[in-house]
């Protein structure tokens, strides 16, 4: 069984919500165990008007909460009863294979770093977002975590991200592009004119160059690298840019009788295609370069992106995830590196 931590009171709509998707997960992924870090006496009350296998279930209390509002370090060393900062030390001490949270990125980095601690020759963990393209899916990295970057750092992202979408999503050899504004090598900002050259010579990577942004939608690559200021951005204007489509569509159909029959005939391949834009259905965004799984997952989640962050989970620990990419920066120090 693999056994996942879940964090119960980050989100805007905790603990209902984050609840829900847990419980919602149990009949999709069978070989898991859940442990809801909460207010016992709370979470309990809800669990009690639910039907799940309770030999799956079982509740941690954590009488505190860390809000989004609070300096995440001091809170992760002053709240040590919190649901964040207990769930993460079940990861830290092996109670637990992974850990998911809607709540505070600040305090779910912070913490992630501090207790759970990053694999020996990665300074800057990143997030990586899985995000949908015409292709299929692809990992956007790093998506919030370190707004200034290395060189260095990047080559990380690349190689790590690319062991994330051969093991977890099964892409064979996954192709890798650096964020740019031009396709030509002489474009870019600095941190992207050094780290180009460097990239190209990298051996245990796919890399196709550099990526436009007009060119993610379509697939142009499986792997985006580029620094979490431009990958937050990205990713914002790629959640925005879905809502803005879906409410427009919607509001076209609407908009006279015939559009109404119309839609009505196409619903069912309008929903279905829809569904494939919807960034939440492929889970949270994971950490990648810590000694242990930490998933962070939008915090205005209705619950749904928590049970698919659960499958992620059980599809990252079958892989072996931590260890291939640990092996892979270990190489990087060996003396044939």
């Amino acid at each position: 069984m693999y056994r996942i931590a879940v964090d119960c009171m980050g989100g805007d709509h905790a603990p209902e919500a984050i609840i829900n998707g847990a419980i919602a997960s149990l009949d999709s992924t069978p070989d898991t165990k859940l442990f809801l870090f909460g207010p016992a006496a709370t979470l309990e009350n809800l669990l009690s008007q639910k039907t799940y296998d309770k030999s799956r279930v079982e509740v941690i209390d954590a009488p505190e909460v860390i809000s989004l509002h609070e300096a995440p370090v001091l809170a992760i060393r002053r709240k040590k009863d919190s649901s964040i900062v207990k769930a993460l030390h079940f990861i830290k001490d092996k109670q637990a294979d992974a850990f998911i949270s809607a709540g505070s990125s600040g305090a779910v980095l912070a913490g992630g770093q501090l207790i759970v601690g990053r694999i020996p020759g990665i300074p800057r963990p990143p997030f990586g977002a899985l995000i949908p393209t015409a292709k299929g899916v692809s990992l956007l990295l790093d998506s919030g975590a370190n707004v200034d970057a290395k060189p260095e750092w990047l080559l990380q992202y690349a190689k790590m991200g690319s062991i994330y979408m051969k093991e977890v999503v099964g892409l064979e050899n996954p192709s890798v592009g650096l964020v740019n504004v031009g396709a030509e090598e002489e474009k870019g900002n600095a941190l992207v004119k050094e780290t180009m050259p460097l990239m190209k010579e990298l051996k245990d990577i796919n890399f196709i160059g550099s990526c436009e942004a007009r060119d993610i939608a379509g697939g142009a690559c499986d792997v985006i690298v580029c620094d979490a200021f431009v990958g937050n951005c990205i990713l914002k204007m790629y959640e925005g840019v879905g809502h803005m489509l879906l409410s427009q569509i919607k509001s076209a159909i609407k908009s006279s009788p015939v559009s109404l029959i119309g839609g009505a005939l196409i619903k069912g391949s309008l929903k279905e295609t829809m569904k494939k834009f919807d960034a939440k259905q492929y889970g949270g965004a994971p950490i990648l370069g810590l000694n242990g799984l930490v998933v962070k997952v939008h915090g205005n989640t209705d619950g749904r992106e928590v049970t698919h962050a659960i499958r992620q989970c059980a599809d990252f620990i079958r892989a072996d995830a931590v260890r291939k990419i640990a092996a892979s920066i270990a190489a990087e120090t060996t003396p044939e590196a």
